[in-house]
């Protein structure tokens, strides 16, 4: 058993497993349900499946696809995309999920956390955090939905979200999302060092020891990853994979 998790996150669009760079240009990798299959195989202990169009869109979970990933997954996975009600979640648990990622609810209405928190338990309630810098170099809270920064500083909406019952919080590096090299360690170190709930660092990662510098310099308790899930060598071959745990467990991971 590994110390940290390490989690390949995946990215639906359309019922299709996608992966973009920079939040841009979803590429089309693939179906989920196969990659789950690839997944089990490699025993892999968790997954995050996120749908990025369905804020944006307005549109409500995929509850038919929730359906088929529970029927396939050997493994616990937290869903996040569209969720904006208690009855969403509540559906979202009933097919199977062990977690629900919140985005932009989160950021719209916060106490929509603690209702969530309150109605499921904290350790079921991760809030996603997708951070941009801005043209002066400033890290902000990023909506994806609007494609627009909110006036948050990322530590303070780390410690808000702790605060309104979030269980973990998901660190998405906007700039380094698909780019494979490396996490926002500046970033991880600041959100770590103010709250008390898990980090599980996001965007960026392309090697193994891009996630054990998470962990070790960021102080992430988890590790998240795409692009290195889905893609294989220099010239970024579609090929799910995930790496042996004996180099995962050497590496110290």
């Amino acid at each position: 058993m590994l110390r940290s998790r390490v989690i390949p996150c995946l990215l639906l669009k359309n019922r299709g497993l996608v992966k973009t760079i920079k939040f841009k240009n979803p590429t089309y990798v693939g179906d989920p349900i196969n990659a789950i299959r690839v997944f089990n195989e490699k025993e892999v202990d968790e997954l995050i499946f996120l749908d990025i169009e369905a804020s944006a869109r307005n549109k409500k979970p995929g509850l038919d696809l929730i359906d088929d990933i529970a029927s396939e997954c050997f493994m616990p996975f937290c869903y996040g995309g569209g969720i904006d009600s208690i009855v969403d979640i509540r559906k979202i648990f009933g097919l199977g999920a062990e977690k629900v990622s919140i985005n932009t609810t989160a950021i719209n209405e916060p106490s929509f956390v603690r209702e969530a928190a309150d109605e499921f338990g904290s350790q079921s309630i991760v809030v996603a955090m997708d951070v941009k810098e801005t043209f002066l170099k400033k890290r902000k809270v990023y909506v994806h939905a609007t494609r627009k920064a909110i006036p948050k500083d990322p530590v303070e909406y780390a410690v808000e979200m702790q605060k309104m019952g979030a269980g973990e919080l998901l660190v998405n590096s906007v700039d380094r999302d698909g780019t494979m090299r490396g996490y926002d360690i500046e970033l991880l170190k600041r959100i770590t060092s103010a709250v008390d709930i898990p980090v599980i660092a996001c965007g960026g990662a392309g090697t193994i020891e891009h996630l054990v510098v998470a962990i070790r310099e960021g102080g992430a308790s988890a590790v998240a990853a795409g692009s290195m899930f889905v893609f294989y060598g220099k010239h970024r071959a579609v090929l799910i994979n995930y790496p042996p745990y004996e180099k995962l467990i050497g590496a110290g991971l």
